[in-house]
């Protein structure tokens, strides 16, 4: 059966803590490579167009809008639409924005709804699944795709079909996260499932329920639609209406309260990736799980993983330990005591760390740049720009800058003066001069930054052009 008309939506905008310091508020975990060379996102959208689905569309949120474009090109996948969030509301408003936006053409149209952050490894039994809970979405049903469970886990909310079957049946009810003893139980009788937040359903059907369940919710996220801009691209969402839309997941807000739900039981391998137990699970091999320069000695039911190449991890002698280095900061845990990461990923925010929200990379539309060593009055960076892209042409009130190119060409703007600058050369950035950089070749261009001056905050930018619309 084919899969051709149901539009994917891809819900991107989260910024989970739980996978620290490799996942942060600046660059969270469906961006990173946490499994093989593609990030969560990459293979989701991945799976998702690749099995027959039409062109997904994504929601995400501002900071995140070029990593989705660049990402989405290094797969050589097209978007149908980007939405831009103006800020998170949770699931409820971002699910029922892009089917609101799927439904202009044609109300009646199908839509699944797909985290960005989940690992569905086979994509081919994923897109017979949809296909068969098909039928039950066309006919009206709202249908959620139940996980096979593997072992009894405390960290998934449950859904009871009231015994066990194959193919969409009815939902008895939804479990919250269970007691030990409570999943050990559900685990046993063989029919619960794992909420995997994976729905397929009729567009004018997903408007119908929030229309009887959360009227409040519909009124501000049609407004907020109305009042759309396209930028660049993308389709922002307008920010009023928006603002004034209560933070509530789509469960809450209508699947609990709809009598109209089946679930698909899916018995293919699925993991949420939610921590570094999870990770470990995926990747382990007799127990260990290693990635980078990463040495394991004598060490038991562990996870080692450097994320720099010329930064070595050892263990020696571990067991259930997740050890993970970062340029910036290192965690070391009990794997039982994994889910407590975004208590401390908290703590050290409360306490002015910035390790706990920003990574050392920074990404931009052009390309990124990471900060190498800094002291009073003086950073060095390393800049990478993609072929083609530009900084905007811009100036500092209290740095100036040093470019020394070690790769590629770039083209640089001083002023009225522009020249090229290539491979061992480099240039002198007054203060208060305007200036742009460029990268005219094909391939990325790298070079090193030195800043000296009094401040060399990011904030002390004057933008007087900008190709992405920056502020």
């Amino acid at each position: 059966m084919t899969l051709a008309s149901i539009t994917p939506v891809v819900l991107s905008g989260g910024s989970g803590t739980r996978l620290w310091p490799l996942s942060r508020a600046s660059y969270p975990k469906q961006f990173a490579q946490l499994i093989g060379d593609d990030s969560l996102f990459q293979a989701s959208v991945t799976r998702l167009t690749r099995t027959g689905l039409a062109a997904p569309l994504i929601v995400t949120t501002d900071d995140f809008r070029f990593i989705v474009t660049e990402q989405m090109a290094a797969c050589r996948i097209d978007p149908d639409a980007v939405l831009i969030e103006p800020q998170a509301r949770d699931t409820a408003a971002a699910v029922l924005a892009a089917t609101l936006l799927a439904a202009r053409n044609d109300p009646r149209s199908l839509v699944l709804i797909a985290p960005s952050d989940h690992l569905i490894a086979d994509a081919t039994a994923f897109a017979a699944c949809a296909a068969a809970a098909r039928p039950a979405a066309e006919a009206g049903r709202i249908v959620t795709f139940g996980i096979r469970p593997t072992r009894a886990e405390t960290s998934y909310g449950y859904l009871d079909p009231g015994s066990a079957g194959e193919g969409p049946q009815p939902l008895k009810r939804f479990v919250e996260k269970p007691d030990a003893a409570t999943a050990q139980a559900m685990f046993d009788d063989g029919h619960h499932l794992w909420n995997a937040g994976l729905f397929l359903f009729r567009a004018d059907v997903m408007r119908a329920a929030f229309e009887a369940h959360s009227p409040d919710t519909l009124a501000l996220v049609e407004a907020s639609l109305a009042q759309a801009r396209c930028d660049l691209g993308f389709t922002r969402l307008a920010p009023e209406p928006w603002a004034r839309i209560d933070p509530i997941s789509i469960d809450y807000a209508v699947m609990e309260k709809a009598d109209n739900l089946s679930v698909m039981p899916y018995d293919g391998a699925w993991s949420d990736l939610g921590d570094w137990t999870a990770v470990w699970r995926e990747t382990e091999d007799a127990g260990l799980a290693t990635k980078g320069p990463a040495l394991a000695i004598d060490c038991t039911d562990t996870l080692l993983r450097s994320e720099n190449e010329g930064q070595a991890i050892v263990g020696i002698g571990l067991d259930n330990i997740v050890a993970v280095a970062m340029p910036d900061a290192v965690l070391v845990a009990h794997k039982d005591r994994a889910q407590q990461v975004k208590q401390a990923v908290a703590q050290l925010h409360a306490d002015g760390h910035a390790q706990a929200r920003t990574l050392p990379r920074a990404y931009r539309p052009w390309g990124w740049y990471e900060s190498l060593t800094n002291g009073q009055r003086f950073q060095v960076k390393r800049i990478v720009v993609h072929p083609g892209a530009a900084l905007s042409l811009q100036s500092h009130h209290h740095r100036s800058e040093h470019w020394i190119v070690v790769e590629g060409t770039a083209q640089v703007t001083i002023d009225e003066t522009v020249k090229l600058i290539s491979e061992n050369e480099s240039v002198y950035i007054p203060l208060g001069t305007r200036h742009r950089l460029e990268n005219p070749g094909k391939l990325p261009m790298v070079l090193i930054e030195v800043q000296t001056g009094a401040y060399l905050g990011e904030d002390d930018i004057q933008r007087f052009e900008d190709v992405y619309a920056r502020d």
